[in-house]
């Protein structure tokens, strides 16, 4: 039997609904936990007040809706398709000819329509939002500046110690001995105060140094003489260079592809970047996913016993598929798993699990 318009129409808005009702209450639990984790580090810093905890949380709102977003669309699921069991709608509909495919066409079409928007729309809006609150968290809790930029123009690296700070530019990077090529720096005394540049041919990062190699330094003072060699005094490490890039969660979408570009242009992996971008792309199907698995749950639920195992079933579920995921993106991120294995292996595992689950219902 081909399902009818006004089938199709009552399903969808029934999912819709309970989609929403789950966003909302999870939403609202998420919130009130992060605001108690923020109040909890904010505690002992007088200039982090209130209105400034609000408004981190704001700012983080949006990442929070991301992050949540899989586990909304199967409560959403469980709840709407136990409703329709409940109510024996779906046993009208299946004796009326209606497969289980067909019955959860308009769910799944509904939950492909939220993924395609979470990523296209609404991801550069969280991106956005994500960067302000980091950069407010920088100031008022962690109270570091961010110190390193990359463009199509060169690596901009700032570092600052009790006497002042230093800015450098650098065309190419060689990231095995962090080793930097074409290199300009301009030094200041406090933090506006300007005396001296060096431009040279390389920069490498030494323990407790750079040593610049090749150069001309020029003062205000002074007209520009050769050096051979010249040690720049520095706190920085691989490490903290690293972690300085801009966290792939505060990209859009659409600016992922060519920040890794930079990046690699540039001389450092973009492969952190790129998992995100995959895991991104995989996101509408992790959500269609999850519906097939709601479903598997929910589709034959008549008492309301049984609501309470397939709920906690959905529990179970959703665990052991957060836990899959962070284990498996763990495993991209330290390249042991290849990137797009890494992001596609939750969605594909949720995907095996529903179909494996639903056929198996059907036979039965």
């Amino acid at each position: 039997m081909r399902l009818s318009l006004t089938l199709s129409t009552y399903l969808g808005r029934q999912y819709a609904f309970w989609l929403a009702s789950a966003f909302c209450a999870l939403m609202g639990i998420a919130l009130l936990f992060d605001l108690v984790e923020m109040m909890r580090r904010a505690s002992g810093k007088e200039d982090a007040t209130m209105a400034v905890i609000l408004q981190m949380s704001l700012f983080k709102l949006p990442h929070l809706a991301e992050s949540i977003l899989p586990f909304t669309v199967l409560f959403g699921a469980m709840f709407a398709f136990w409703r329709l069991s409940n109510a024996n709608e779906i046993v009208v509909a299946r004796s009326a000819g209606v497969s289980i495919w067909q019955f959860l066409f308009p769910a799944m079409i509904c939950t492909l329509g939220v993924g395609i928007f979470q990523i296209t729309i609404f991801n550069p809006f969280s991106a956005v939002m994500l960067s302000k609150f980091e950069s407010i968290e920088a100031k008022y809790l962690k109270r570091t500046t961010s110190m390193l930029a990359v463009s199509r123009n060169g690596l901009w690296l700032r570092q600052s110690d009790a006497g002042g700070q230093a800015v450098i530019h650098a065309l190419r990077v060689s990231k095995e001995e962090m080793k930097l090529h074409d290199v300009i720096v301009f030094m200041f005394e406090g933090s506006d105060k300007f005396v001296g540049r060096i431009d040279a041919e390389t920069a490498q990062l030494k323990a407790g140094y750079w040593d610049i190699r090749d150069g001309w330094i020029s003062t205000p003072n002074r007209a520009a003489h050769k050096i051979a060699k010249y040690e720049l005094p520095s706190d920085l490490t691989l490490t903290k260079i690293q972690e300085s890039f801009a966290s792939p969660e505060t990209m859009s979408f659409w600016d992922l592809s060519d920040f890794v570009d930079e990046m690699e242009a540039a001389g450092f992996s973009g492969h952190r970047h790129r998992l995100h971008l995959h895991s991104l792309v995989a996101l509408p199907v992790l959500l269609c996913s999850m519906v097939l698995v709601a479903a598997a749950f929910t589709v034959h639920i008549n008492r309301r016993s049984d609501a309470f195992f397939a709920l906690i079933g959905g529990l179970v579920i959703s665990f052991l598929l957060y836990i899959l995921g962070d284990v498996v993106y763990a495993l991209g991120l330290s390249t042991n798993v290849p990137t797009q294995l890494a992001a596609w292996t939750p969605a594909g595992v949720t995907m095996m699990i529903g179909v494996a689950l639903l056929l198996h219902l059907e036979d039965s």
